[in-house]
């Protein structure tokens, strides 16, 4: 199963985010996603699992999307983002 760090480990280590962003997604959707990974996962006789992984780098796996249907998880995933984050582009 996979990990999740909690609000209050995400406190200790990191500090006070700066907001928290949440990740959800229909049954329908989630039910396809599954798919896909459990297809990685047969495929390679059971020796990798398939995981999404989106340029914010957060990771769902089947075990995040099976909580997330039977109402055990309020969302997918949960991005945090501090003051640190919050970047300066300067045009030339």
């Amino acid at each position: 199963m996979s990990e999740r760090m909690n609000l209050q480990d995400i406190l200790r280590e990191y500090g006070v985010p700066l907001a928290t962003l949440s990740v959800t997604a229909s049954h329908e959707d989630c039910l396809r996603i599954r798919e896909r990974l459990m297809a990685i996962h047969s495929v390679s006789q059971g020796t990798s699992q398939g995981y999404m992984e989106v340029n914010c780098t957060f990771y769902i796996d089947t075990h995040d999307i099976d909580r997330y249907i039977n109402g055990e998880l309020p969302n997918l995933a949960e991005i945090y983002t501090f003051p640190e984050d919050v970047k300066t582009f300067e045009e030339e």
